[in-house]
C-alpha cells in the first residue's frame, strides 16, 4: 500500500482541551486511519512549522484524503497537509522515466544547447 505523511496543526481550542485534559492523540490517530482501511505507522509530535505528523498507509490517495477530511471536519485541527511517499523502487523507477522525458524537455532561459550537453554523456535514452 502507498504510504503517506500527515502534518498537523491544532487550533487553540484543541490546544486548550488537551492542556486541561491531557491525553493520548495517537490512538484517536489509529482510529480514523484504520476506518479509512489504512495502518497507522508512527505518530510524532514535534517543535516547528506543525505541532506533529503522521505516517501511515492506505489504499490510495483517496483514503489518504478522506483521512485529511475527517480530521480537519473536526474543527480542531488548524492546518493539515498530507504527502504521498514514495518507496525506493517508485523513485528508481521515476528517475528512470526522467532521464527519458528530459530529453525532451526545454528549460526557461533559453539555454537549451547547454544543459542537454550534460545529458548527451548518457547517451541516446531513446535508443536510436
Amino acid at each position: 500500500m502507498p504510504h503517506y505523511i500527515h502534518y498537523f496543526t491544532y487550533d487553540k481550542s484543541a490546544w486548550r482541551g488537551m492542556v486541561e485534559h491531557p491525553e493520548d492523540r495517537e490512538d484517536a490517530a489509529r482510529k480514523v486511519i484504520d476506518a479509512a482501511g489504512g495502518r497507522l505507522l508512527a505518530f510524532y509530535w514535534m517543535a516547528g512549522d506543525y505541532d506533529g505528523f503522521t505516517i501511515f498507509e492506505a489504499a490510495d490517495a483517496v483514503a489518504a484524503q478522506a483521512v485529511s477530511a475527517a480530521v480537519s471536519a473536526s474543527g480542531r485541527i488548524a492546518d493539515v497537509k498530507t504527502v504521498r511517499l514514495l518507496d525506493k523502487g517508485e523513485v528508481r523507477r521515476s528517475l528512470e522515466a526522467a532521464k527519458l522525458i528530459a530529453t525532451v524537455y526545454d528549460p526557461p532561459g533559453g539555454f537549451v544547447k547547454e544543459w542537454r550537453a550534460e545529458y548527451d554523456v548518457l547517451g541516446d535514452a531513446w535508443g536510436t
